[in-house]
């Protein structure tokens, strides 16, 4: 049986490409997850892992949907492999099996290559931010409030004014206003 497995890093991405391409390939199954790559749970793949049985092959979009970084992939083939189970990357075109010493050397290979792929992303993110620092640009979310409307909330804080209230004024949370008012 071939398993299916897709991954997006956030709720607002579109597993439609991924879901596709594993129906397309012909999986029975399929188990997903919308959390990003770096997260050490991940429900849909811990029971995509489960589910697979000896002779089934899992088989994922790309590899860097699977595995946090080349030692996670490599870990979760080998125990799959352990398993009696094969694994088939679509968009690398590989699969790999005990039986497979050239699956193996691709499988390696792609994995090295998408590792490398994460960390030059991750540093030209650090890069961004860095030069996004030095013209001045701290990041994060803008202040909801200013000093003028920080002093108001404060005038409505000693008068009494529920906190709800508040906060449904500024369209903010409670914990919100309780955060503007301890940086007092």
């Amino acid at each position: 049986m071939k398993v299916g497995y897709a991954r997006v890093s956030t709720g607002i991405q579109n597993l439609d490409l991924q879901l596709d391409a594993l129906k397309e390939h012909g999986c029975e199954e399929i188990f997903t997850d919308k959390i990003s790559g770096a997260k050490d749970k991940r429900q849909g793949l811990e029971d995509a892992l489960r589910f697979v049985r000896t002779g089934d092959t899992l088989v994922v979009w790309r590899l860097d949907r699977l595995g946090r970084n080349m030692q996670h992939l490599i870990k979760i083939v080998n125990d799959l492999n352990d398993q009696g189970v094969s694994f088939h990357s679509l968009q690398e075109n590989i699969t790999m099996d005990k039986a497979s010493a050239t699956g193996q050397l691709m499988f390696h290979l792609f994995a090295a290559f998408a590792e490398f792929e994460r960390n030059l992303i991750h540093e030209r993110s650090a890069a961004g931010r860095a030069a996004a620092r030095a013209r001045g640009r701290l990041g994060g979310r803008p202040e909801k409030l200013d000093k003028k409307e920080l002093e108001i909330l404060k005038t409505l804080v000693a008068s009494g004014t529920p906190i709800t209230d508040i906060a449904q004024m500024w369209g903010v949370s409670r914990t919100t206003v309780y955060r503007y008012l301890e940086k007092k």
